[in-house]
């Protein structure tokens, strides 16, 4: 592909780095941006730096925030007693739009891999077993996703806290609202089925 200008590359090759974004598609925001008001390119950029040098996480649960505790954490309306122990930040962000939720998280920073050189020591599992005491949690909700890598982080988890006197959860896992079962994995429909609900139980 060639540019009229090596500033205009330079701005492609940069955006192309982002996920999911082609350089096609990155030439079209590079064009986009430079027909753009000069006042608009400028706070779009002062918005991605301060996000990249001011955002902090969160030193209770690592979570995204931009004070040294975050608000989830630091709410008093929030249940104190369940901890709600996910791998990423994109996972609080899912469940906190069910608005279904109303304990703490932990963030594990990810799941056990070692295909890809991730092991515990890599992941905030030290931070979470060292909450514990200090707190009056009884219940730690395991919202992992149902991978290989994530099945394992999960039975690790288990293992590390049988010694606490906190009972462990997970999500329930099954056919999704709205599925047709003939397209449903095996996995999940099994799961549906050895983990079956009364009928009309809410």
């Amino acid at each position: 592909m060639d540019f009229p200008s090596k500033l205009i590359e330079n701005a492609v090759e940069e955006l192309a780095k982002l996920p999911g974004v082609g350089r096609k598609t990155a030439l079209r925001l590079a064009l986009h941006l430079l027909k753009e008001q000069t006042e608009d390119t400028f706070s779009l950029a002062e918005a991605l730096v301060k996000m990249r040098t001011d955002v902090k996480h969160c030193k209770q649960c690592h979570n995204i925030s931009d004070t040294e505790v975050c608000s989830i954490c630091s709410n008093p309306l929030r249940d104190k007693s369940l901890i709600c122990v996910v791998s990423d930040i994109r996972d609080v962000i899912a469940i906190e739009n069910t608005s279904q939720y109303k304990g703490l998280y932990h963030v594990l920073g990810g799941v056990i891999s070692p295909i890809e050189g991730v092991g515990p020591s890599d992941l905030n599992i030290e931070s979470l077993l060292e909450r514990l005491p200090k707190s009056e949690v009884k219940e730690l909700l395991l919202a992992i996703s149902p991978t290989m890598e994530g099945d394992t982080t999960a039975f690790y988890l288990t293992r590390k806290l049988r010694d606490h006197q906190v009972r462990i959860t997970t999500i329930a896992r099954g056919v999704p609202v709205g599925g047709e079962l003939e397209y449903t994995d095996e996995v999940t429909l099994g799961r549906s089925i050895v983990e079956r609900t009364v009928y009309g139980k809410v």
